[in-house]
């Protein structure tokens, strides 16, 4: 029997992937916790996209004989003032926290990265220019920052969004740019360099690419930071709106309840709090893997 019939792929794909699930084994062997939480996110990811399938309730579903009620078998995270199952609520709330994430981390990366990127390769006043307007940004705290621009753009999800990615680019700006500065002083971008290369092969195909790895780093600390800030955006209410179910907004109406309740602003706390832990666990195990101190020095500002 020929080597192509027992299953190898002429082209290496077959060998490639072996090889990058071995890697992935491994890392996640050295890093435990790392991948206790990614098993969580993992899991509440699927929980939130499957949400119609998952949840045991509609979120919007009234029941007023079972009033804030506490965990129980038919209701695991209790119920609301209106009777509402909370783990549903808890599910679909999911939803709004991962998405803003997402949104917030591909655009910010994008634009930030960008930002850095030119800035870091010509240095000189467009550089300059561009750095001095993120150092403003950098200089009104972000919550405050992400308030003012929910205020102004109005309620809801799309404004609490652009918010939470307006104050995440500052942060991917600052570390593209110093690590393009640190990559360009590497032989193998000069010699690129002296063979003739243009500008923009070497922004793009040689540069970057090599300065990636804190970014990838800070997309983990922007996640987090986003997921935090929307729901304190929610929780004053200038994010997702009532009946919708937010995790912020949950606690928000919870906290006039905690002596009838205590559940219902507890559990999606929880829940916050689980998800932002696992973030940051992965962020810091990322961190060690790459090196750098992108976590503690040019972070993202927390909420």
């Amino acid at each position: 029997m020929s080597t192509r019939a027992r299953g190898t792929d002429p082209s290496g794909r077959t060998r490639w992937c072996r090889s990058g699930l071995g890697r992935f084994r491994r890392w996640a062997a050295n890093e435990k916790p790392a991948a206790v939480a990614m098993s969580f996110l993992v899991l509440l990811s699927v929980a939130a996209i499957a949400a119609p399938i998952v949840a045991p309730y509609d979120p919007l579903q009234q029941d007023l004989g079972s009033i804030l009620k506490g965990p129980s078998f038919s209701h695991p995270f209790g119920t609301d003032e209106l009777g509402r199952d909370m783990l549903s609520r808890v599910i679909f709330g999911g939803r709004i926290s991962l998405a803003t994430a997402a949104i917030a981390v591909a655009i910010a990366g994008s634009v930030g990265g960008l930002a850095g990127l030119a800035a870091g390769y010509v240095e000189r006043v467009p550089g300059a220019l561009i750095m001095r307007f993120m150092d403003f940004l950098l200089a009104v705290p972000g919550i405050l920052l992400a308030i003012t621009i929910a205020a102004v753009l109005g309620n809801g999800f799309w404004p609490a969004t652009i918010a939470v990615t307006v104050i995440s680019i500052p942060a991917f700006a600052r570390l593209a740019r110093a690590s393009v500065l640190s990559t360009k002083q590497e032989e193998f971008v000069q010699s690129t360099k002296s063979a003739g290369a243009g500008h923009s092969y070497l922004m793009f195909r040689t540069i970057f690419p090599n300065a990636l790895s804190p970014l990838i780093v800070q997309a983990s600390v922007a996640a987090a930071t986003a997921i935090l800030l929307e729901a304190a955006l929610s929780f004053l209410g200038l994010g997702t709106q009532p009946p919708s179910p937010s995790w912020g907004t949950a606690m928000a109406l919870g906290k006039s309840y905690l002596k009838q309740s205590i559940w219902y602003a507890l559990m999606p706390g929880l829940v916050l709090t689980a998800t932002v832990f696992s973030i940051d666990t992965i962020g810091r195990a990322l961190q060690r893997t790459w090196g750098g101190n992108t976590l503690d020095s040019a972070a993202g500002r927390g909420a």
